[in-house]
């Protein structure tokens, strides 16, 4: 599963990226900083079952501290996105082309109002976050639409007499925006559309489903940045109240507190909720007093900067995950090397343990027997539904190549 980064220019988009990344990418206040889509690796939070099963772990594909397990995840920023790219303004299409890839979007806005539609400075408050929202939804919306409409009319035709391989049909044509048969079988009923009749669909329904399956298909969580400015405190509110899913997020404060806890100066993991002790001495009074005010400006109002619970939000809650650790002895809880509790897999919910077997490698997959709950020790069958923090072995006829 990959997640990308949207927004209009100058948003923080960068910013958020290098704070959950710890990457250097080019940070400036001036639209377009972001040309090339940049590609890295975050985490996922959760609390590690090593605690419940009173155990210490050794984590390979993943982290364990202080009990809490930061699983990796792919994510990629993209360039910003300007209105009427759909028509070739800015760098066009080619942003959303980097997006193909994507199963979800964080939408970074800034909720301070202090940019406008190009990304170029306002005082604050000075345009509406929202309107921002709306004119990137429609960009997407119209670069869907402009896929379908290319050869509509060629593939309505060709389903003369087999009007019900329409959705299989839309599924190829959609194959490489990662959008599947069952998505578009799920926007056409959300949007109320005939799906044995695409003849008489107008231009304006088929516009109406890409919306809709953008949101099916997509699904968004909007990154209210810069909410430790004080003119964000309204804006935020408003978007909290267009019943889009949004999380409020100062992605400088946690590059910061990343960037801190990186160098020894402070002991922080993505996702605390308040600001860790800290040696006085090992700090300058410029360090102290940007601290304190990440102390004042943003966990004593949100709790937290909000970065994480964005990553968490779009793994756990909108591409609805659930955290898995494979072993090999069910007694120990090891692989064959002795490591403890050492790998941990997100998979969507409903998966079986045979997915699992498949994601942690095709052969274990195509050879699989059966898998056995080292929390119970009970033998399970490849259609079991895997359960959020379940500790499952597997049992196959041959080995990994």
């Amino acid at each position: 599963m990959i997640t990308g980064i949207i927004g209009k220019p100058n948003t923080g988009k960068s910013t958020f990226f290098n704070a959950v990344t710890l990457l250097n990418v080019p940070m400036a206040n001036y639209p377009f900083t972001t040309i090339k889509p940049n590609f890295g690796v975050a985490y996922v939070r959760v609390e590690c079952v090593c605690r419940v099963m009173g155990v210490t772990d050794n984590p390979v594909n993943s982290r364990c501290i202080n009990g809490s397990r930061l699983i990796p995840v792919k994510i990629i920023d993209v360039a910003g996105l300007v209105k009427d790219a759909s028509k070739g303004r800015g760098l066009g299409n080619k942003f959303l082309d980097d997006l193909r890839q994507a199963d979800a979007l964080i939408h970074v806005v800034d909720a301070s109002g202090s940019t406008d539609e190009e990304g170029r400075p306002l005082d604050a408050d000075s345009n509406n976050p929202i309107k921002d929202i709306e004119f990137v939804e429609r960009e997407f919306d119209l670069w869907v639409y402009q896929i379908l409409k290319r050869d509509w009319s060629q593939m309505i035709r060709s389903l003369e007499g087999h009007s019900e391989k329409f959705s299989s049909l839309l599924a190829e044509r959609l194959s490489g925006l990662s959008i599947i048969e069952s998505e578009i079988r799920e926007s056409i009923e959300k949007a109320r559309l005939q799906e044995d009749s695409p003849i008489n669909w107008s231009d304006n329904d088929l516009l109406h489903f890409c919306t809709v399956l953008r949101e099916v298909s997509k699904p968004t969580v909007i990154a209210a940045n810069k909410a430790d400015l004080p003119s964000s405190r309204n804006n935020i509110k408003e978007l909290t109240n267009s019943n889009r899913l949004t999380i409020p997020c100062a992605s400088e404060a946690e590059l910061l507190l990343r960037r801190a806890s990186e160098k020894g100066l402070i002991q922080y993991i993505p996702g605390d909720k308040s600001i860790p002790e800290y040696d006085k001495s090992k700090l300058s009074e410029s360090q102290k007093r940007a601290l304190s005010l990440v102390d004042e400006q943003v966990f004593r109002i949100y709790e937290s900067t909000g970065v994480q619970d964005i990553i968490n939000s779009v793994y756990l809650e909108l591409l609805d995950g659930v955290v898995v650790y494979p072993v090999e002895d069910e007694s120990k809880l090891s692989d064959k090397e002795g490591r403890i509790l050492p790998d941990s897999y997100i998979l969507k919910r409903g998966s079986t343990s045979k997915d699992l077997a498949s994601r942690i490698h095709t052969d274990l997959g195509k050879t699989f027997l059966y898998a056995v709950d080292a929390k119970k020790k009970v033998r399970l069958s490849a259609d079991y539904i895997l359960q959020d923090s379940d500790i499952i072995k597997i049992v196959a006829t041959g080995k990994r190549n």
